[in-house]
């Protein structure tokens, strides 16, 4: 927390946010492997949360807390991990308690480890205050996807520059060329990333003047 308080009050000069994560985010994500912590040790306490809001909230009110709660980076078989998106309540109702006023959720919290979560996990998180959440690794499977089904619908086109199944002598390039296969990748992430929005309840809210994918 003094670590965060240093430097967001240089932050704050110039508007930045800060998103604090308090708590241990179970699973593995780029060489920190979690995956044997201790399960109480994924549940941030309510009172660590509001030692967070009450050490920031001086300085800015631009700030977000990833409280953990139950949360893992990655996706791994069901029944492994518990996800409690409704101990999120009960952060807000103890900083509540503590600050008074009219608002019932004073904490912007955000959700890390959001995949592989059910529609109702993340629409109870959100309900709860959630106002951002983390979908890496499902982003990432759908990117993958995307490049996958496109090898496999082309796959005659895609074996060497010259020759496919219309001829010996018909060139490929347009099945090669890196920005016609990045774009089905990303138009697959950009699927995945739209079930989120829905999740969510985040669909649109910019104005649905934005590419489709097919």
């Amino acid at each position: 927390i003094a670590t965060c308080v240093k430097y967001f009050k240089r932050m704050a000069e110039v508007k930045l946010w800060l998103e604090m994560e308090i708590g241990i985010t179970g699973g593995e994500e780029d060489g920190v492997d979690n995956t044997a912590v201790k399960a109480e040790s994924l549940y941030t306490k309510p009172e660590q949360v509001y030692n967070v809001y009450k050490a920031l909230s001086p300085i800015s009110p631009m700030f977000s807390i990833a409280a953990a709660f139950g949360n893992v980076h990655g996706v791994y078989k069901s029944g492994n991990v518990v996800l409690s998106p409704h101990l999120l309540k009960g952060h807000q109702d103890h900083a509540h308690q503590q600050l008074g006023g009219y608002n019932n959720k004073p904490l912007y919290l955000v959700m890390h480890g959001g995949s592989g979560s059910t529609q109702a996990e993340i629409r109870d998180a959100v309900s709860n205050g959630v106002v951002k959440m983390n979908v890496d690794t499902d982003t990432q499977w759908a990117y993958w996807d995307g490049l996958r089904g496109f090898y496999k619908k082309n796959e005659g086109y895609l074996q060497g520059q010259i020759g496919n199944p219309d001829g010996a002598d018909k060139p490929n390039k347009k099945f090669y060329d890196p920005r016609v296969w990045i774009r089905a990748a990303e138009e697959s992430m950009i699927k995945r990333a739209h079930e989120s929005f829905e999740s969510l309840n985040a669909k649109n809210v910019c104005g649905d003047n934005w590419p489709k994918a097919n």
